[in-house]
């Protein structure tokens, strides 16, 4: 296993070992990612922007 560029071990050990989960943000960011790409070439950012809003 390799360390992140500028942590150390310790870090590490706690990233594995929290309860702590960024799981639900990472749910969000790839459902935004989704609606973007379902709208690339044909809408622009205030419809996107809607898009995120409404299925919120």
């Amino acid at each position: 296993m390799s360390t992140p560029r500028g942590q150390g071990p310790d870090a590490v050990t706690a990233g594995l070992s929290t309860s702590w989960s960024s799981g639900q943000v990472e749910g969000h960011v790839t459902r935004a990612k989704l609606l973007k790409r379902m709208g690339f070439g044909r809408a622009n950012l205030d419809l996107l922007r809607r898009r995120i809003l409404l299925r919120t």
